[in-house]
């Protein structure tokens, strides 16, 4: 399924949900039982994706709990996204890889994460200006996901440094992002942590989706979120990690989001 903004957004209305299940899958959190396999994080996201996909619209794993494995790790995340392209088709898939460079490099990026492993979307980092998306944007259906105003405690020394006019680094990130791009192909990472920069965000960038992570564990606001950030077709994606993947129940911990989410959703 092409992963077009209006397919995203009948995904949102048909299973009532914004949540975006994030495949951190730890090999040293992992239950025992799925270290005995020969494919031990496929094994586990396995598990993960066929007790979430019902209430689930975007999977995310990050890159970084899979390259550190080397090149099995590789394999275990080209053998998840291969799994989820077969069994779950109309499911939003994000590479959280966080890359950022210039010209042939980015250009090789976007093959791996577009064509290697055929994500729908990838986390990028804007610093080093518009040759950074472009080679990304090239790609039909694919989306560039930039780092914004994200919820790590140090962000705000670089985040949150102003211009002579007074205009803050991530807002002036935000505003040459819906130059490089449309909110068809062009998101920002908004951390729910700080929610309460959400109702000006959502102004200045009115028809973009947000990846929003730091729901749960981290300690985010749900309903602030949702009541601050939202848009006319939802326009989030309400990231959920350790929260629901290393829960003793992933099924019922991912359902309860979801019906948390309904009660805030509605549409005009």
């Amino acid at each position: 399924m092409k992963a077009t903004y209006q397919n995203l957004v009948s995904q949102i209305r048909t299973k009532k949900s914004m949540l975006c299940v994030g495949l951190d899958s730890d090999i040293s959190k992992i239950p025992e039982r799925f270290l005995k396999e020969q494919y031990p994080q496929f094994a586990f996201n396995h598990f993960i994706v066929d007790e979430t996909a019902e209430f689930t619209v975007a999977y995310k794993p990050n890159l970084a709990f899979y390259e550190s494995q080397g090149a099995k790790g590789f394999e275990e995340l080209k053998m998840t996204v291969d799994f989820i392209r077969n069994n779950y088709p109309e499911i939003f898939l994000i590479a959280d890889a966080k890359r950022g460079d210039i010209g042939n490099t980015s250009k090789h990026y976007a093959k791996t994460f577009f064509e290697y492993f055929d994500f729908d979307a990838v986390t990028l980092s804007p610093y080093m200006g518009e040759d950074v998306i472009k080679p990304f944007l090239e790609y039909e259906n694919k989306w560039v996901i930039l780092l914004g105003l994200t919820s790590n405690a140090s962000a705000g020394a670089v985040q949150f440094f102003e211009n002579n006019h007074g205009k803050k680094f991530f807002e002036h990130i935000l505003s040459l992002g819906q130059e490089w791009g449309t909110p068809k192909n062009t998101m920002f990472v908004v951390g729910a942590t700080k929610a309460e920069y959400l109702k000006d965000i959502r102004k200045a960038a009115p028809g973009n989706f947000f990846l929003v992570p730091g729901i749960g564990a981290q300690g985010g606001d749900l309903e602030a979120v949702i009541s601050n950030g939202k848009n006319k077709d939802g326009g989030l994606l309400i990231n959920s990690s350790r929260g629901i993947i290393f829960a003793e129940n992933p099924k019922q911990e991912a359902k309860k989001l979801q019906n948390k989410m309904e009660k805030y959703l509605n549409f005009e």
